[in-house]
């Protein structure tokens, strides 16, 4: 970047604005309006400017963006001098965050670009998202110390998680899947004995198998796209879930009916792999079991 201020075409080339390559990339010749706002906004091009030679500003409207420009303009910053960096964002309205480190910025810029997922529609699970500050805002529910125990620790994984499961009485409602770059599968790494339908020989011995791969073939296929997605965009799931399921650890393996909430997390692990936590509760049964005292510190676990 030669110029306080540059542009990334949705290909991925580099431009400057109100050149003859910017308006031919803009497809308007002789534009009448402020072309650069309009090219961030409906185009999907994302503007840098360097600010002082102190500050890297990326603005972006990230539903427009495509991965082309989302990968030139990472590569630029992973190799940039500066320290400090702003994105500037279009969701229903503009937004910005700013961070000292080119890492959490280009991680960021990868979530906020990722697409959005839409469940996928079946005639065996119907999915209700819910807004997770409701769950984070409910003294009674459950699951809201593991919904703290990620936003307080950035979504980094480390023994605490599996503590405060425990220590929560989480642990028999908490499956994890790991997914690496290279292999865009999850992998189950914990099952727990919660999950009495998937039948105890694959609750033990499916742990390194897919998850699709489940006895449940459809129930598998299905998981794995939510395994997915979380993972790809680092953003949580809070789902009410209505559906059935095979018992396999029943005689004839019956199809029943479930109803559940969900909260799916992502975690950054000491390696490429991330970690997605899926700890459920069946609405109308005590399968979490309540403690007495529920001030227990999320800090402490």
């Amino acid at each position: 970047m030669t110029s306080p201020t540059m542009l990334v075409t949705p290909d991925g080339q580099w431009v400057l604005p109100e050149t003859s390559e910017f308006f031919a990339a803009l497809g308007d010749p002789k534009p009448d309006y402020d072309s650069v706002a309009f090219a961030v906004k409906n185009r999907g091009f994302i503007k840098v400017q360097i600010v002082e030679q102190a500050l890297i500003e990326i603005e972006l409207h990230p539903r427009n963006v495509e991965l082309q420009a989302l990968l030139a303009v990472q590569q630029q910053l992973v190799s940039a001098q500066t320290k400090l960096f702003r994105i500037k964002f279009f969701d229903t309205e503009w937004q910005s965050e700013i961070s000292a480190s080119a890492e959490h910025i280009v991680g960021r810029l990868s979530e906020l670009c990722a697409p959005v997922f839409s469940p996928p529609t079946t005639e065996r699970f119907r999915v209700e998202p819910q807004d997770l500050e409701t769950l984070l805002s409910n003294d009674h529910n459950p699951l809201r110390p593991l919904a703290q125990k990620w936003r307080i620790s950035s979504g980094n994984f480390d023994p605490g998680v599996i503590s405060l499961a425990v220590n929560h009485r989480l642990l028999s409602r908490l499956m994890i899947a790991g997914i690496r770059p290279d292999q865009a599968e999850p992998i189950w790494r914990f099952i727990g004995d919660g999950h009495k339908w998937i039948g105890n020989r694959f609750r033990v011995g499916g742990l390194g198998d897919k998850v699709e791969d489940m006895p449940d073939k459809s129930y598998g296929e299905w998981a794995t796209k939510f395994y997915q997605s979380v993972a790809k965009t680092g953003q949580p799931r809070y789902d009410f879930i209505t559906g059935s399921v095979q018992y396999e650890d029943e005689v004839g393996k019956p199809l029943k009916p479930v109803r559940y909430e969900r909260l799916m997390l992502p975690w950054k692990t000491p390696t490429d792999e991330v970690f997605v936590t899926m700890c459920s509760k069946r609405f109308d049964t005590d399968d979490i079991p309540s403690f007495e005292n529920s001030s227990t510190s999320v800090m402490s676990s």
